[in-house]
């Protein structure tokens, strides 16, 4: 891990930068088009964890370095010169970098051109929003190389679109070019080509302006009432409230409010 100015770099394909309170973790391994190999899923998940434990990031954006490619999912190249032993033990170093980014505790956007596929698509779907240019193509083809999405697919998909949906994608293994991927639900912002960066950026910039500690706990919240009744999930809410009712954010907030001033966040 090497240090330079406001730029951090995580072996030798991940790279994080710093944007005042948003963090921006890019894929840099532009070589095989940011297909995920053993050694850059260490890399992400080593990233993810050092950007958990930084309480002055508010948001973190995941993009890519490469032009035509956001990431194409697993290194197949690689995983053709594994014995079955070594599938077993490299599994878990793949789900690292995916639940890495899946439970990073801020907000996540990730800003998605070109391929987005497999374990590419799982990537941006373990944020919590995607912003994808017009030349975005996604999807999750895996049962079409005799697997399945591995990284979270077959869980989130069908939290965005809906369970006949997502198995109509999953199944047919088909990819989405972004105007479908955008009716459908599988992207949530659609910008000019080439804007994808700078559009998710912006948007990070909007998000990271309130409460770090109301953002964390919303997101908190919003993750762990998926899938309850009414009733469990309010209590949830209830008990993310109670986590941020006496916090210096919220006397912060409550007393810039009544100024009439921008909020000068304590973040905690």
């Amino acid at each position: 891990m090497a240090e330079q100015g406001d730029e951090r770099r995580f072996g030798e394909f991940v790279v994080v930068r710093r944007h005042a309170y948003v963090a921006e973790l890019a894929l840099d391994r532009p070589k095989a088009m940011n297909a995920v190999s053993t050694d850059m899923a260490r890399s992400i998940a080593g990233a993810c964890e050092a950007l958990a434990a930084d309480r002055d990031v508010r948001v973190v954006v995941l993009t890519s370095t490469h032009e035509r490619a956001f990431c194409v999912g697993a290194d197949l190249k690689e995983r053709n010169s594994f014995t079955d032993a070594e599938l077993v033990r490299q599994r878990p170093v793949a789900r690292g970098a995916y639940t890495g980014v899946l439970e990073l505790p801020m907000p996540t956007v990730a800003a998605v051109h070109g391929f987005a596929l497999g374990g590419g698509f799982e990537l941006a779907l373990s944020c919590d929003l995607i912003v994808a240019d017009r030349t975005a193509v996604v999807g999750l083809p895996e049962v079409s190389v005799g697997v399945i999405p591995g990284g979270g697919g077959t869980q989130l998909l069908p939290r965005r679109v809906g369970a006949a949906r997502a198995a109509e994608l999953i199944f047919s293994a088909r990819r989405l070019e972004a105007v479908e991927a955008r009716e459908l639900g599988l992207v949530d912002e659609l910008v000019d080509e080439g804007r994808d960066r700078a559009e998710a950026l912006a948007l990070a910039g909007r998000i990271a302006a309130n409460s770090p500690v109301g953002l964390r706990a919303a997101k908190r919240a919003l993750r762990l009432g998926q899938g309850l009744d009414l009733r469990a999930g309010l209590e949830v809410e209830d008990a993310a409230w109670r986590s941020v009712a006496f916090s210096g954010d919220r006397a912060e907030g409550v007393a810039a409010f009544n100024e009439k001033r921008k909020p000068e966040w304590p973040g905690e």
